[in-house]
């Protein structure tokens, strides 16, 4: 095996990644009870809430990726789309959850 060969090779520790993919799932969870709460409170309704949804999530990606360093991502987690669109639809049941008990709340007489 050459030089250039070993330097080529990634080495990944699984059980730190699973640990970084496990916090990044209870941040998804606790923004998507949040932006739900907030997207009932605030009376969005229809595509606004679906868009609200889609900001919240892109915004919770963006700073993961600041907080990991845009350059030095690769050192925390296997793949940047992955860790964009995992869970999706897990954490959208629990923000439509929050969203229409709260929205029901605030704003149903």
């Amino acid at each position: 095996m050459s030089a250039k060969s070993k330097q080529d090779a990634i080495a990944y520790s699984e059980g730190a990644i699973r640990n970084n993919l496990s916090i990044v799932e209870y941040c998804r969870t606790s923004m998507a009870a949040l932006s739900g709460c907030t997207a009932g409170l605030l009376g969005l309704t229809s595509l606004h809430g679906a868009f609200f949804y889609i900001f919240a999530l892109i915004s919770l990606w963006l700073m993961i990726l600041f907080k990991a360093g845009f350059s030095n991502w690769d050192k925390y987690f296997i793949s940047r789309k992955a860790l964009l669109t995992n869970g999706f639809f897990g954490q959208l049941f629990t923000y439509i959850l929050c969203w229409t008990f709260i929205y029901g709340m605030v704003h149903v007489y």
